[in-house]
């Protein structure tokens, strides 16, 4: 596998999925597969969650992708030592050949995905092959890029969608097929989510995805910041080297369409009533005395007419926001960008709200960002803060303007579901 990679000379290719061997826990050494599984790093609520995880069994995945220690250089290193201290005690063990993985996530509200796991080619942006469609934060890159070199390891694979037709009819039977096997582990979280994994080592097999996916390109879902320090650390290494590849799910959102959620704001030391007094004029704002799920179904129907958005704090109620002014507007959002990116309620959060009415700087000291609606409530009634809850952007518009290479306000979608950290590692030594 590390011969794969090829000198910036080369022409331009398409996707390139490669095998790799996977390792994987060894279900007789943990009290189980499913307490050794995490959220991807990101979705960790720390430090209830994170703690939690740790509690679950003592090998648990977040030991290596959010080690604790006082310094960022002590947790990097414990994380290497812990990784090469599991691989020596057997607790992770190389499967036999490279292969790549189908995976298939299920669970009781009729959801089902499944998706091919590989060490997908890291390609320049001019390629147009991986489009990004949300903006990173350079100091993210630059963390997990040292936890990467310091365990020679992608600990967990990103999310990466593209649109499957008849061109992929291969690929797609191929899924179903080898889902029709006994998997190679299947264990269910504690979230209800029921997680298969197969191997596909078969030459033929592998050669058809690779021949099918490389007329394709993706959408990163999942991953952002993963997927530029791959880039960074390819960079870092000599052509052709195991950096030349990243570890990465592909789903097939034409088969699998995957669901499309907020990610949520949390403003420490913004309390709510402040916010509020500062809309007067620019915004419609409305109490709400409803429940939570209520509050949101109201939040729906006003961004079905334009940007909306749910604030909540301390003062126990819900004050639905919409209806911005037009001259507010075009004072704040940039002219250099298309309608659909202008009329996103993450632009018009960060570019009218945070930067102009709130003036809140968008750094980890100010803002929180948060997957779970009713935690960020929790925490803003409980911190005396203000969450601003959104509604989640159409697949279509974020595939629309990455393929224009026009990038969201970062953290404006999160789309699953997200594959579970811990099933299947990639060792760079392997």
């Amino acid at each position: 596998m590390n011969t794969a990679g090829h000198s910036k000379a080369t022409a331009p290719r398409g996707l390139e999925l490669t095998p790799f061997r996977g390792l994987r826990y060894d279900p007789d050494r943990v009290g189980s597969l499913a307490a050794v599984t995490s959220p991807p790093y990101d979705v960790v609520v720390r430090p209830d969650g994170l703690h939690h995880l740790q509690s679950a069994d003592p090998h648990n995945i977040v030991r290596l992708i959010l080690p604790e220690a006082a310094a960022p250089e002590e947790r990097n290193a414990q994380a290497a030592e812990t990784l090469r201290r599991w691989r020596a005690e057997g607790i992770l063990t190389p499967d036999p050949e490279p292969g790549l993985y189908v995976y298939e996530q299920r669970d009781g509200d009729g959801l089902e995905q499944r998706g091919v796991i590989g060490a997908l080619r890291v390609s320049e942006p001019d390629e147009h092959l991986v489009l990004p469609h949300e903006d990173v934060m350079t100091h993210i890159v630059a963390d997990r890029a040292d936890l990467m070199r310091a365990t020679s390891a992608n600990l967990e694979p990103l999310l990466l969608t593209y649109r499957g037709d008849d061109t992929t009819a291969g690929t797609a039977g191929l899924i179903e097929r080898t889902a029709g096997r006994p998997p190679l582990l299947a264990t269910t979280t504690e979230d209800g989510v029921h997680h298969r994994l197969w191997p596909v080592t078969d030459p033929a097999g592998l050669a058809v995805i690779r021949d099918e996916l490389s007329a394709h390109q993706a959408l990163i879902a999942d991953g952002h910041h993963r997927w530029a320090t791959y880039r960074r650390l390819r960079a870092e290494h000599p052509s052709p080297s195991p950096w030349d590849h990243g570890l990465v799910l592909l789903v097939d959102t034409a088969r699998y369409p995957l669901r499309v959620r907020a990610i949520h704001r949390l403003l420490h030391g913004l309390p709510v009533a402040r916010a509020l007094r500062a809309l007067d004029g620019l915004f419609r704002v409305r109490r709400l005395d409803l429940p939570l799920p209520k509050a949101m179904d109201a939040l729906a129907e006003a961004a079905e007419e334009g940007n909306a958005f749910l604030l909540t704090g301390d003062d126990g109620a819900f004050h639905l926001v919409d209806r911005p002014d037009p001259a507010l507007l075009d004072r704040t959002v940039p002219v250099d960008r298309p309608e659909a990116w202008r009329t996103l309620d993450a632009t018009v959060l960060h570019a009218t709200l945070l930067d102009h009415v709130w003036r809140v700087p968008d750094d980890p000291a100010h803002i929180a960002y948060i997957h779970d609606t009713a935690a960020t409530v929790d925490k803003a009634r409980r911190a005396g803060g203000t969450a601003v809850l959104m509604h989640p952007v159409h697949e279509d518009v974020v595939r629309e303007l990455a393929r224009q290479g026009v990038t969201m306000p970062r953290k404006s979608t999160s789309f699953g579901p997200k594959p579970a950290s811990g099933l299947v590692l990639r060792a760079l030594d392997l």
